[in-house]
Formats: structure tokens, C-alpha cells, sequence
């Protein structure tokens, strides 16, 4: 077996990943918050 060195991974397409996952988390809240704060102003 080889011998492994700490950090010598690559990890540019899991960061790529994990940049989107988050993009997409942040994008869903804002939607989610604007849609239930029309309905709120709907609602009134």
C-alpha cells in the first residue's frame, strides 16, 4: 500500500460541488421567504 500524504488530495470538484449546493440553499431561502412574505401581505 501506498503511502499517503495529508493534503495532497485534490479537491477542486468537490468545492466546485459544495459552491453549488450552497448557491442553491441560499437561492431556496431568499425564494422561500419572498414567496411566504406574499402571502403574508396577500393574506392581510
Amino acid at each position: 500500500m501506498g503511502e499517503h500524504k495529508h493534503g495532497s488530495m485534490d479537491i477542486t470538484t468537490q468545492e466546485k460541488t459544495f459552491e453549488g449546493f450552497l448557491r442553491f440553499v441560499v437561492w431556496g431561502t431568499v425564494i422561500s421567504i419572498g414567496i411566504l412574505v406574499f402571502l403574508a401581505l396577500a393574506n392581510a
